[in-house]
């Protein structure tokens, strides 16, 4: 009786213990990371071009080798690889020409499958390989001869398709034969390849007030009161929404996220990208990835202030994975205003952002932008310094 008695006290004492001791007291600190926490790398056409491009194939595959070790040892668990810079490919596509990251003339034939081979180590090594995707950009010079006539933008020069500027060559997103070619591509990667997620970047509108020009005036007949911001919203929403459905209907486990301008305002006001729809609605992301590239001490955007606004944005499950800024470490920000020798005067900035953001009610990880800003051969004594207060908390 006496044991039944004592039994039944035990028990009614943990429940009022779980009951009325504060909820974050039984939590971890911040510095802990949650559970499955994201930990990404960008690996982008310039480590490609960089480590890669022009080597034979044995010495390609051990690079790659090199980089997924590196990666795993200083605790990332997610890979986001650039497949398509620049209207191209780092696999075996029927649809765009082989890129200038891994090969030295566009439309060159592949040495062996790139993007299959970085798959099969990330895998072996418990590394999530994410296929990055930049839909719109063609080329960042105005130079149309480097254009191979395998290239989809080769047959679209002389229409509105595609528009030359001074900065580069892009596809308008505007225009339905886009879309649709954007959308096969995906379809391509995800069929043939064992990806665990298709990511786009933030280059989504290009700076100029005409590529869509046709589109928008045959719109203003449907509706004149239709603004050319809200159409562009609608231009970029549509894509986004396509790619997501497209996705889930052929592998609901395959992720899709995008890596916006942490400036939200510029997101509306020049790329055109309806980050608020897209945290507030079902059925267009399974993560956001805010580009937040600011110094706690940054005047206009500081870190703390930023990534608390994304995170409150949120209403529905999604991932916020905030991508830091890496490569400012040990240099000058010039636009940071009072900011601008932060990354110079500190080297823990990186950490301090993480644990900061591990503390936010929708936080699910971190991306570092990018491979070679945090384990090139260059590093300045402030990075590797960085890297080092980075590691720290991550093994």
């Amino acid at each position: 009786m006496k044991k039944e008695y004592y039994l039944l006290l035990i028990i009614f004492l943990l429940v009022i213990v779980y009951i009325f001791i504060p909820k974050d007291t039984l939590k971890d600190e911040v510095t802990t990371p949650k559970t499955e926490e994201k930990r990404a790398v960008f690996i982008s056409y310039i480590e490609l071009g960089n480590n890669i491009r022009g080597k034979d194939e044995s010495t390609m595959k051990k690079t790659i080798d090199n980089m997924l070790d590196t990666a795993k040892s200083y605790g990332f668990n997610m890979i986001i690889l650039q497949v398509r810079s620049f209207s191209d490919a780092i696999y075996k596509s029927s649809i765009y020409p082989s890129s200038r990251s891994v090969v030295n003339t566009e439309g060159e034939v592949l040495p062996f499958d790139i993007l299959k081979y970085f798959i099969k180590v990330a895998h072996q090594k418990d590394l999530e390989l994410h296929a990055w995707i930049n839909p719109y950009r063609i080329s960042n010079t105005k130079d149309i001869n480097l254009i191979s006539t395998s290239n989809p933008a080769y047959n679209m020069l002389n229409s509105t398709d595609v528009e030359v500027m001074d900065n580069g060559i892009y596809y308008n997103p505007a225009s339905s034969k886009v879309e649709s070619l954007i959308l096969d591509g995906i379809e391509e990667i995800i069929t043939n390849y064992d990806v665990d997620g298709i990511h786009f970047d933030d280059y989504f509108y290009p700076d100029s007030s005409t590529i869509d020009s046709n589109e928008y005036n045959k719109a203003l007949e449907k509706d004149r009161n239709l603004s050319l911001q809200e159409f562009r919203l609608n231009v970029i929403s549509s894509l986004v929404k396509k790619t997501y459905n497209l996705i889930k209907d052929y592998d609901k486990e395959i992720l899709f996220g995008i890596s916006p301008d942490g400036n939200i305002e510029n997101n509306y006001n020049s790329n055109y990208v309806d980050t608020i729809t897209f945290v507030t609605k079902e059925g267009y992301l399974d993560y956001i990835m805010p580009q937040v590239y600011y110094g706690f001490l940054n005047s206009i955007k500081p870190f703390e202030e930023t990534i608390k606004s994304w995170n409150n944005l949120i209403t529905i499950d999604i991932d916020l994975i905030p991508a830091l800024a890496f490569y400012k470490s040990g240099n000058v920000d010039k636009y940071a205003k009072e900011g601008v020798n932060e990354w110079i005067e500190y080297n823990n900035i990186i950490s301090r952002e993480v644990m900061l953001s591990r503390s936010l009610s929708n936080y699910s990880g971190f991306a570092i932008f990018r491979y070679d800003s945090i384990f090139g051969n260059n590093l300045t004594e402030n990075a590797f310094l960085e890297k080092e207060n980075l590691k720290n908390i991550l093994t």
